[in-house]
């Protein structure tokens, strides 16, 4: 991977969640200045990730056709002109206009970074590749989460001024990327394999193992944005202060980075990929299931745990689709992955709040948690493996 690309891909993927997590920490600012209910600021935080339901398949397609350098710029600069326009908004209705046009563009954006993966030259090393572009997400996460405050607070309290400047790593990451990112190859008609936009729907429709792929999906994001979402409120219930809370939950954040980068890097060393995701999905069982139990003081070991386990999971399966369908099809099976396991982080935090406004704890949320987390196991185990051990073994 270039330098040039590897700047690109780490600023998208900053740019991305920073402007969608900058919203939560000054919630309740914008619900002041705006005098809006809490249920409509909760449209401006989830609105974003609805939209890149919505629009990931149609990305991943249009992807597949015209080609990643255009689909992906032209979702860039919406992005980016939806976060300066936030900067703009007077009121609910034009906040959450301006919300829903960032949103479109990062459905447009995000769903097709496997399908950049997918068009360098080395597909075996392509989980590593999968690494080095994601790990740009829990760094804009952390960044939205640990510095919105603080700059709120600089700013005088104006959400307007915090919105300008945290669109600024949207319009960087849609410059770079038109200036310095050259068109990659579409990958060629191979053995003959139709090309039609009904064909590749119906491929992806009936391919039973990216259903499957696509399940593991809904439940990590099910699973971690649940946890990035009550963590502190989980740390509260256990008698941690609010500032403790807060740094003790962000500690699962930090440590992905580097397992985004690392994780890879084993998975190809070692030559396979199926433990990649149920072992990672033992771990969180684990996790989950024992956290009520552990000592507050000891939680960040749990946090850690957690970090790694999540970071391990999301990289592989961003990266299988490349290895599970054809290289002309990888946006379209991209999109499905994105669209089905995005679904799972919206309903994710809904459960949890409901289960915490109705029985005052989170006890039974980890329980499911727990729960779907053996699911993800079982279902992990019926994947084919995919890594250059397994197809040696198959020509040998």
């Amino acid at each position: 991977m270039s330098r040039n690309l590897i700047f690109c891909v780490l600023i998208i993927g900053i740019a991305m969640w920073v402007s969608v997590f900058c919203v939560s920490p000054i919630e309740p600012l914008i619900a002041e200045q705006l005098s809006l209910s809490h249920t409509q600021t909760s449209l401006l935080i989830s609105m974003p990730i609805l939209l890149l339901v919505i629009t990931a398949i149609p990305a991943g397609l249009v992807a597949d056709r015209v080609g990643i350098r255009k689909t992906m710029g032209i979702g860039l600069v919406v992005m980016a002109a939806g976060s300066v326009l936030r900067s703009t908004a007077t009121d609910f209705t034009s906040l959450l206009a301006y919300t829903i046009i960032f949103g479109f563009g990062l459905g447009w954006t995000f769903p097709n970074l496997p399908k950049l993966v997918s068009n360098f030259p080395q597909r075996d090393k392509a989980n590593i590749a999968m690494g080095v572009t994601v790990a740009g997400f829990p760094t804009g996460t952390g960044l939205a989460l640990a510095a919105t405050v603080p700059l709120a607070l600089h700013l005088d309290g104006n959400y307007q001024d915090v919105f300008l400047v945290w669109s600024i790593p949207a319009i960087v990451a849609a410059s770079s990327w038109w200036f310095l990112v050259k068109e990659t190859p579409l990958h060629p008609k191979v053995n003959g394999l139709p090309v039609g936009l009904s064909a590749s729907l119906r491929r992806a429709f009936t391919n039973n193992h990216l259903w499957l792929l696509s399940s593991i999906m809904f439940i990590h994001q099910f699973a971690s944005a649940s946890w990035f979402g009550w963590a502190p409120v989980l740390m509260m219930l256990k008698g941690a202060s609010p500032d403790s809370a807060g740094l003790i939950s962000s500690v699962t954040l930090w440590v992905m980075i580097p397992t985004l980068l690392l994780a890879p890097r084993l998975s190809h060393k070692i030559g396979l990929r199926k433990p990649f995701l149920w072992v990672p999905s033992i771990i969180l069982t684990i996790a989950f299931l024992t956290f009520r139990f552990v000592p507050t003081n000891l939680s960040w070991l749990t946090m850690i745990l957690i970090g790694i386990a999540n970071a391990t999971r999301f990289t592989t399966l961003m990266s299988l689709p490349i290895e599970l369908v054809h290289g002309t099809e990888v946006g379209m099976a991209s999109g499905m992955l994105a669209s089905i396991g995005f679904t799972g982080g919206v309903i994710g935090p809904l459960i949890g709040g409901r289960v915490l406004d109705i029985t005052g704890s989170l006890d039974l949320s980890l329980i499911i948690l727990t729960i779907i987390s053996v699911a993800a196991a079982i279902i992990a185990s019926r994947i084919p493996e995919t890594g250059p051990r397994a197809i040696l073994r198959k020509i040998s």
